[in-house]
């Protein structure tokens, strides 16, 4: 196949589905940014290294670099971006909140791309140490920042989170 050529490619983006046709060398951060207007998802460094452009795929929703995803990976999958992060009444996800809230941000630049990962993160393990959310952040680079603000808006979000847990109906 020349890469001239496209292909048809659906994926569900924050709870909408998309049919498009995309050149198989688009990357998935490409495609949310300029056919889907999800500037939320950042480009930073073109490389994978910073995070900026960190998004959940798949159910349950894992965290990739969307920079070192073609598109066409993405086809049949699940994508929420920071836009799709907030609940379905508007209102910010706990670890946006805390973000908010603890000043766990200074540019911002980087900031989807760390919530994104710390969602991520509590997804896996409701309960981490300082050390492991450090562990768990470290591929996403804040270039403003010592990150205790942000190791904090992660404790902070993991406790809502886990209060919320515990005040659902079983």
């Amino acid at each position: 196949m020349s890469s001239s050529q496209r292909v048809r490619v659906s994926i569900d983006v924050d709870g909408s589905r998309y049919v498009d046709d995309v050149d198989p060398r688009t990357l998935l951060v490409q495609h949310l940014r300029e056919r889907l207007g999800k500037v939320g998802t950042v480009v930073g460094c073109d490389t994978s290294n910073c995070g900026s452009c960190t998004v959940l795929m798949g159910e349950p929703g894992r965290a990739v670099k969307s920079c070192s995803v073609l598109a066409v990976q993405a086809a049949g999958a699940s994508v929420t971006t920071i836009e799709g992060l907030a609940g379905p009444d508007g209102g910010l996800h706990a670890v946006q909140r805390a973000f908010h809230e603890l000043h766990a941000l200074q540019c911002g630049f980087c900031t989807p791309g760390m919530i994104m990962s710390a969602v991520d993160l509590l997804r896996e393990n409701p309960d981490p140490s300082e050390d492991e959310i450090r562990e768990g952040l470290s591929g996403n680079l804040c270039r403003c920042t010592g990150y205790q603000n942000i190791v904090r808006a992660v404790q902070t979000a993991a406790r809502e989170m886990a209060a919320a847990r515990e005040t659902q109906p079983a």
